[in-house]
């Protein structure tokens, strides 16, 4: 096949699945033939030995003897053949340049055969039919014409027929000469089935046991019985064996000869006989097989159609059309035969345009005829080159088949006599080389792997035999290897190989990882083909039944010194539970021992791993687990070292020892102590629910010695830190806290130490609450599933919304109604499109898919409809080619001129000579190359390759972007005349080293300042040796000369000194050669920094800025370069005044340096730099000065009226010879598919053709043959959107509108439509539809338009029923339109008719007394309830009235309503208090109420308030002391149960005890500490929670306030003592006595006191003394009697008893009165009537 031009590359997979179709049919039937004879055909010696002895049987002797006109006879056909080996047969597409016609086949024929008569005749007669070729194979047929004859018929099927099975066979020559030895391939029937349950693959063996055995399907593995494939071998002695052997095979078979027999050992040490034959041979072989190939194909073709329908049947094309590639003015006929029931319709089209040939009278000529269709075009142009289609329609269906055309321009000077329809003349010039312009490789896959299923730890091999055409023996192609669009690389997992003629890749050990879409690509010269397909790969079985799969992808992050992130990728299959988490194992290299990470299963997939032993190495796995048991461990991570960065960075910079897999690490001895600072930028880079990550900074102060680090934490709002590494210090600048409360928030902070000390903490983080930062990913949706082939589906979904880190998707299938799901892929896919293969043909699926991050696995999306698996109309997409990917390995397939931003494994190598070759055409669809390698063996891979693509020089790119505005041949050389004051160009100047190895230098220059009034086209290079000091004589470097001012030179002496000199030539001639550069030794450079940048040069030069332009080094060091450096300093200052303009590196090779002083003269430089540091700086610049020069134009975007969108250059200071060069990012512009240039005179502009993403970037513009004069404007993302619209308003010019259509509902209910444009004119007009209906001003509809503001507006009074539809305002205002619509149906009406009812309502209630705000509530400062509304439109008469429960509720005095707010309070609300309140508002007017229910959620809600209230009035802690210890208190406003209470002892919830009790008195709410002892000391937090927040108060009792608060208590505890144990009188005394005179007086009290007091008596405050008229006694210390036997009244007084003990004393008193009775005289007392009788 050819390669199609760029603007047809992305129909390629139409052609590849046409070609595959094809081929498929044409080897169906042919394989299950063969497959009853034998399963094993041989590609080497065995295909020869069959081919020999089928031949024998016919004609051995006549074939093996001959006479002399056999032989001549023989050789010719057989170099005949030979050739068209070469050049055909293994490319059916290019057998069309074979049928251009007998005159021309024959002089190409020619070129290939000495007797041009003999060999164009049989030429004539291969290519026109059987018929002419058996005519003449019937002439040297000796004994077998006519089975030659048969043969001879089968090659005149065309070499289509024939090469789509080349590869099966291979030429028999062409296996055996690359070397295959007895390898064998089994060909098997390639229709997959997959089973509800995936089965084990069956290896493809080559055993007789097994030979008809029937295969469901196969996996082609590579098992060998001693099978060696050719290329790999043990030893390079048999290596070099191997390819002597190939010479001496090579050389016999090109002479013809077919002899001897050879005996091969095999296993079982038998021998069979194989016998050599000639390619001839092997050809009629092979035709007789593909005629009976095409015999059993016609056949079975014939019953197919028979039994599928008696009388309809699709389109079917017999004979596609085929592609061609055709000189200009050549006449060109594509061919199609087409079958089906009724007779198709055929329609021809031009890039998916039909061709109408009215519109082109005479271009284009179609004919149809008894099913035969042509299409002529004549005289074809460049405009012709493009894919056509012809599209064949019935009732049946539809079936289209594409041809390309390619029309040529010949490049270099010809006569167009020449060109003639039909014929070509070639100059002998025109050559085919890799490199050349006329080079054309056509790359064909014939046994191409199809799509594959595997099983983990199975091993699996994709291969695919490669046919290119012209075969030129010493240029191979280049084999890559992609997966999912990334390069593959070889490795122990995965391992390729190059046959010469097929391409294999095994997978020694598949695993999940291994998954993916399979690109094998093949490149040769400035061309590649490639061929994709999907490998699945399932999940082993489980060794628990139940159990979970495996996880997959296991990576290692953020490693360090002692601590490394673990990742991976959860399984697709759980096992039928759930997974609880995973375990993290991990084991150092160079031992088996496995250890377990993590005690219990984490969920989220990402780990921590710490306590890694610095300077080992190690790698990890992980399993999953669920309620079964574990799964099987995953592919082990690759090697990680316990290093710190910069210590991994400076290994890789420096070459090593073997890797022995442990790194010692050897620290300085200190010298000093110094204790380190505190780290910087402290910082949460992960947080999950159970553990979070911090990362800082070294500190600056650190001493000499190494540092470690202590980290801290606190709880959030708290000080008290605690350090979380107790024992051992970490040394990474990284670590993971675990043992955090979930859904607290902590703080976190680390310091530093040494063997000098601890240093100051850092700055603590941010409060960071932990949880989960990242949520599983919401559920996929919109799953539809589309037919593609017999064997699969084509899934699409909406991706899941607001995704976070999506990893990808996983999907599974199920048989509708089986209830049994089957996962479509095991590695999670991005995108949202996935073909599911290996389906049942027939069969109903339904798919669901899941989405996966880190966090886990979503929910399962809904189920899709059911879908019946079966081939969609026109065949689907290409079997196994992923549809995103089009054919081409994602995104690594698009090579620019710009490798920047690619991934280093994907970036193309390009030796050193290629650097300085600027042939190379980049696009698409062209590789760079080199002619050869670099010779020196000292010069590693990294300095033999170049990352970056050399930029052509900017007269190159003028010359292509001027011819684009000029007529005629792009390609022709333009004769330039030579004018009179042209001179030759000035010397170059300051010559340089670029690279330096052994043999050979590279050397750079400057252009010279005066080029003379015409273009350099090229410089001549001279060297001589410098020995001793002493110059010897000049030698020519170069004969042609050099277009790159960099060069190199080869076979230099080592160790010699040079001297070099460089003249530059133009029209003119070749100028004065430069002076001598200085000296340079050739010598091998080893330093590990790159060398320095060339052709450093300024443009876009302004007052403040300028723009710096440099090429990359070519000596690039140890390491890739991977930024530059810009310094610049003023011309005159010296060298210490250089400065760099950017801190950081960039990798861009350009600059733009502002901030520049006006009229002052700068000179710049560039530095290089990789992992090992920074090189050699460039040359300086010549001096440039900061200034913008008179006249100076910017570039400027424009966007016409058609909405074209261009960027525009002028410049009014042109030469003759001056172009504009348009460049993006400051390269040169190769592929200008997305831009159109136009220049006229001094403009120039670019026009683009589809502005979109990637036309994001920096375009310049410059102007050769002046003095500097260019301009830039840069297109990003922002710029880009404002363009894009600014070209869609020029195009549909429109009415900008403030507001689109809305409607709004008035006060009394109407209905307002309305919208506002930015600005009207008078003259602008607007009609009002409904409905499709015109609707007018009138009574329902009330329009108005206001030309000064825009506005639009329609009001009607009711939405009746029938309003329901849809409005549109269209207003025209000159050629702009707008029209807004909008859409009052179903729900959306009625709700706005309700709303508009509504409002009317209100509006008739707002007549009389009515609510402005309806009655609600609100806690008020002292934790009261207050009920309020707001009323209006009230008079004096307006009576309100409040309910609860349908009670009234008595209000002691009238409401005023004062500021129209009405109010209830309610204080100290509690329980009793919820129900439902109204309050009604009447007068004569009318009345309104309003309610309000205080119950169940709504009464929660107030209680939450209030609660929230109270605990807001709680004052602060305070601590009291009491006799029985220290109580800590607080006043609320008022106390509620539903305020819950609790208390914290540093940080520690309260346990309540007899000692420790909590309560509430009134307003107060205590803690009280009984008998506190010092472990009370501490922080007391009272949490208040009031239902959703909790509110806290916090006293420190510690320190001085313990320390007051105990001594107060023990003060008061003895002051209880000596209060409980005091003397006391208990009870028992009266106050007062009143006694008779006479009577007997007893009284007795209770005495208590501890010790036991004593007790005393008085009469009148003087002591008592007891006798016999006055008893007083004290019994047991606790009673004590006052008697008086006789009572007189002497004994009226006062008396007191006083108790005393040592805690005290107590007095209590009673009076005694004594009285006379009436009638009785006065008893005398005893001292004066010693004989008068007392009375009592």
């Amino acid at each position: 096949m050819m390669a199609l031009p760029f603007y047809q590359k992305h129909h390629q997979h139409y052609d590849r699945a046409y070609r595959h179709k094809e081929l498929q049919s044409t080897l169906s039937q042919y394989q299950k033939e063969e497959k009853r004879k034998s399963a094993v055909y041989s590609h080497g010696s065995t295909a020869y030995a069959r081919g020999a002895t089928a031949y024998q049987q016919g004609s051995a002797a006549a074939y093996s003897h001959g006479s002399a006109d056999y032989g001549r006879e023989s050789a010719a056909y057989s170099h005949g053949i030979a050739a068209y080996d070469h050049e055909s047969a293994a490319h059916s597409k290019r057998s069309a340049a074979y049928s251009l016609g007998s005159e021309s086949l024959s002089k190409i024929s020619a070129a290939y055969d000495h007797e041009t008569a003999a060999h164009s005749k049989r030429s004539a007669a291969y290519s026109l039919g059987s018929e002419s070729l058996s005519k003449m194979t019937a002439g040297y047929s000796l004994g077998s014409s006519e089975s030659l004859s048969k043969r001879s018929a089968a090659l005149s099927l065309g070499s289509e027929s024939l090469n789509q099975i080349s590869t099966a066979y291979s030429l028999g020559s062409e296996a055996y000469s690359h070397g295959l030895k007895d390898s064998n391939v089994m060909i098997e029937d390639r229709s997959y089935k997959l089973s509800p349950k995936a089965k084990r693959a069956k290896q493809s063996l080559c055993s007789e046991e097994k030979e008809n055995k029937a295969i469901d399907y196969i996996v082609p593995v590579f098992t060998g019985r001693q099978v060696l494939v050719s290329g790999i071998t043990d030893t390079e002695e048999e290596r070099i064996k191997e390819s002597a052997a190939y010479i001496a095979r090579r050389n016999l078979f090109a002479t013809g000869e077919g002899v001897s027999a050879t005996r091969v050992a095999t296993s079982s040490s038998e021998e069979e006989q194989h016998e050599k034959k000639s390619r001839k041979v092997a050809i009629r072989e092979s035709a007789e097989r593909l005629a009976l190939r095409k015999t059993l194909e016609e056949t079975e073709e014939f019953h197919r159609k028979l039994n599928e329908d008696k009388l309809l049947h699709a389109p079917e094309f017999v004979i596609k059309p085929r592609s061609h590639t055709i000189w200009e003015k050549q006449n060109v006929k594509l061919h199609c035969t087409v079958t089906g029931w009724p007779e198709p319709r055929v329609t021809w089209y031009k890039n998916n345009v039909p061709i109408n040939v009215h519109t082109h009278p005479g271009k284009y000529v179609i004919e149809s005829r008894y099913g035969m269709h042509s299409l002529e075009i004549n005289k074809c142009d460049f405009d012709d080159t493009a894919q056509y289609r012809a599209s064949a329609m019935n009732v049946k269906g539809e079936l289209s088949a594409y041809a390309s055309l390619v029309v040529k321009r010949y490049k270099g000077e010809f006569d167009e006599s020449h060109f003639h329809a039909g014929t070509v003349t070639m100059p002998l010039s025109f050559g085919v080389t890799p490199q050349g312009y006329a080079s054309k490789f056509e790359i064909h896959f014939v046994d191409k792997f199809e799509v594959s299923f595997g099983r983990e730890g199975e091993t699996m091999s994709l291969g695919c035999t490669v046919i290119i055409h012209p075969d030129i023996k010493r240029f191979h192609p280049e084999i890559q290897w992609y997966r999912n669009g990334v390069l593959i690389t070889p490795s122990k997992w995965v391992q390729m190989h190059w046959s010469g003629e097929r391409a294999t890749l095994t997978l020694a050990h598949a695993n999940k990882e291994d998954e993916g879409l399979y690109t094998l690509r093949v490149v040769m010269g400035d061309y590649y083909e490639q061929y994709s397909a999907y490998v699945f790969v399932r999940d082993a079985d489980a060794e628990i039944p139940g159990a979970p799969a495996s996880p997959l992808d296991v990576e290692c992050l953020d490693a360090n010194k002692d601590y490394v992130i673990i990742s991976w990728k959860q399984p697709a299959v759980d096992g039928g539970s759930p997974v609880l988490g995973y375990f993290i194992d991990k084991c150092e290299v160079g031992t088996t021992h496995w250890s377990q990470c993590n005690e219990t299963p984490v969920k989220f997939a990402r780990f921590p791993v710490t306590g890694l032993i610095e300077g080992r190495s190690y790698i990890f796995r992980v399993r999953a687990v669920n309620k079964a048991g574990i799964s099987i461990p995953s592919r082990v991570s690759e090697p990680v070292a316990a290093l710190d960065p910069a210590d991994r960075a400076r290994l890789r910079s420096y070459p090593s020892a073997p890797w022995t897999g442990q790194i010692i690490v050897t620290e300085e001895e200190p010298t000093e102590g110094v204790v380190p600072g505190p780290p910087s930028d402290l910082r949460v880079i992960e947080a999950t629910k159970n553990y979070v990550v911090l990362s800082w900074k070294p500190p600056g102060e650190r001493g000499h010695e190494g540092v470690m680090y202590f980290v801290e934490k606190c709880t959030a709002g708290t000080e008290n830190w605690q350090r979380v590494n107790t024992e051992i210090p970490v040394k990474s600048p990284r670590f993971a806290v675990f043992d955090l409360a979930e859904g607290k928030s902590y703080r976190f902070r680390v310091r530093c130490c040494n063997s000098a000390g601890v240093g100051e903490p850092s700055e603590a983080t941010e409060a960071t609450v932990v949880g989960d930062k990242l949520d599983v990913p919401k559920a996929p949706g919109h799953i539809i599933p589309t037919r593609n082939t017999d064997t699969s589906v084509v899934v699409t979904w909406t991706e899941s919304k607001d995704a976070k880190e999506l990893v990808g998707y996983y999907i599974e299938a199920s048989i509708a109604g089986s209830g049994h799901w089957e996962p479509c892929n095991n590695n999670p896919v991005k995108g949202t499109r996935f073909i599911c293969h290996g389906l049942l043909t027939g069969a109903n699926y339904i798919f669901q898919v899941r989405a996966v991050n880190a966090a886990g696995l979503s929910e399962y999306s809904q189920e899709s409809e059911a879908i019946e698996v079966k081939a969609a109309i026109g065949g689907g997409l290409l079997h196994g080619v992923c549809p995103e990917l089009s054919g081409k390995p994602g995104g690594l397939t698009d090579y620019t001129t710009s490798w920047e931003g690619m991934h280093e494994s994907s970036q193309p190598v390009f030796d050193t000579d290629a650097l300085l070759k600027c042939n190379a055409k980049f696009n698409r669809h062209v590789l760079p190359s080199g002619s050869d390698k670099l010779g020196s063996k000292g010069v590693t891979e990294l300095r033999e390759t170049v990352k970056n693509v050399p930029t052509c020089s900017p007269e190159k790119g003028a010359a292509k972007q001027a011819s684009k505005t000029q007529p005629g041949d792009p390609l022709a050389l333009e004769t330039v005349k030579k004018k009179k004051d042209i001179a030759a160009p000035s010397p170059p100047y300051d010559i340089t080293v670029l690279e330096s190895v052994r043999d050979s230098m590279v050397l750079g220059w400057k252009q010279p300042k005066t080029i003379g009034g015409a273009e350099i086209t090229g410089y001549y290079v001279n060297y001589r040796e410098v020995i001793g000091g002493v110059p010897g004589k000049w030698n020519e470097a170069n004969i042609k000369p050099v277009s790159e001012r960099a060069y190199r030179i080869h076979n230099l002496k080592e160790n010699m000194v040079y001297q070099f000199q460089v003249a530059a030539a133009n029209l003119a001639g070749v100028g004065t050669p430069s002076p001598p550069s200085r000296s340079f030794k050739c010598e091998e450079w080893t330093i590990a920094v790159p060398g320095p940048p060339h052709d450093v040069s300024c443009t876009e030069v302004r007052k403040d800025s300028l723009v710096l332009l440099w090429k990359p080094p070519v000596y690039i060091g140890r390491s890739p370069v991977i930024g530059y450096y810009v310094d610049l300093k003023e011309t005159d200052a010296t060298d210490e005044h250089w400065r760099s303009v950017n801190e950081k590196p960039i990798s861009n090779k350009f600059l733009k340096i502002s901030g520049l002083k006006e009229n002052v003269s700068y000179v710049f430089r560039v530095r290089a730099t990789n992992q090992a540091g920074v090189g050699k700086p460039s040359d300086t610049t010549d001096p440039v000065i900061a200034e913008t020069r008179p006249g100076t134009k910017e570039m400027k975007v424009d966007v016409d009226d058609n909405g074209v969108i261009s960027l525009n250059f002028e410049c009014d200071k042109m030469s003759p010879d001056s172009k504009f060069v348009w460049s993006k990012n400051y390269e040169p512009i190769e592929d200008e598919s997305r831009l159109v240039f136009d220049t006229k005179g001094g403009k120039s502009k670019a026009v683009f053709k589809d502005l979109g993403e990637d036309d994001l970037g920096i375009y310049s513009c410059a102007v050769t043959e002046t003095d500097g004069v260019s301009s830039s404007y840069t297109i990003d993302e922002e710029e880009m959107k404002r363009l894009l619209a600014l070209s869609h308003e020029h195009k549909f010019p429109t009415v900008p509108l403030k507001s689109e259509l809305a409607a709004e509902l008035l006060e009394k209910g109407q209905v307002r439509f309305w919208l506002q444009a930015e600005k009207l004119s008078g003259s602008a007009k607007v009609n009002f539809v409904f409905n499709d209906k015109n609707i007018v001003n009138g009574e329902k509809y009330k329009m108005k338009v206001d030309h000064s503001t825009g506005l639009v507006e329609m009001i009607m009074d009711k939405l009746e029923d029938d309003d329901e539809g849809t409005y549109t305002f269209q207003i025209q205002d000159g050629k702009a339109t707008n029209q807004s619509s909008l859409v009052l149906i179903g729900d959306v009406f009625k709700k706005l008719q309700k709303e508009a009812d509504f409002q009317r309502q209100e509006w008739f209630r707002k007549q009389g007394p009515h609510f402005v705000e309806y009655l609600g509530w609100e806690v008020t400062a002292d934790c009261n309830v207050l009920l309020k509304c707001k009323v209006a439109n009230i008079k004096k008469e307006t009576h309100i009235v409040w309910y609860k429960d349908g009670r009234e509720i008595m209000v002691d005095e009238e409401h005023d309503f004062k500021d129209g707010v009405c109010t209830l309070l309610i204080s100290e609300f509690s329980k009793k208090d919820a129900g439902i309140y109204e309050v009604i508002l009447k007068d004569d007017r009318g009345k309104d109420k309003s309610k309000l229910k205080l119950v169940e959620a709504a009464f929660a809600d107030l209680m939450n308030e209030v609660c929230r209230k109270i605990a807001v009035s709680a004052t602060a802690l305070k601590i009291q002391s009491t006799a029985d210890g220290i109580r800590l208190f607080s006043f609320v406003s008022y106390y509620l149960e539903d305020l819950r209470v609790s208390w914290l002892h540093n940080d520690a919830k309260i346990k309540y005890t007899d000692r420790v009790k909590t309560g509430v008195t009134g307003e107060q709410i205590w803690l009280q500490i009984n008998e506190p002892t010092p472990q009370d000391k501490g922080k007391y937090i009272m949490e208040l929670f009031d239902g959703k927040t909790t509110h806290t108060r916090m006293v420190d009792l510690s320190g001085q306030a313990f320390d007051e608060a105990y001594a107060e208590f023990q003060r008061l505890k003895q002051a209880a003592i000596a209060e409980r144990n005091r003397a006391r009188v208990i009870g028992g005394l009266p106050d007062v006595v009143t006694i008779q005179e006479g009577k007997a007086l007893n009284l007795t009290c209770n005495v208590w006191g501890d010790p036991v007091p004593e007790v005393t008596w008085l009469k009148n405050e003087k002591p008592l003394i007891a006798d016999a008229h006055c008893l007083l006694k004290y019994e047991s210390g606790k009673n004590a009697n006052f008697t008086i036997t006789g009572v007189n009244t002497i004994d009226s007084g006062r008396y007191s008893i006083v108790v005393k003990n040592k805690y005290g004393t107590e007095t209590s008193d009673f009076t005694v009165s004594v009285f006379i009775p009436e009638g009785e005289d006065e008893v005398p007392h005893p001292e004066s009537s010693k004989g008068d009788k007392k009375k009592v």
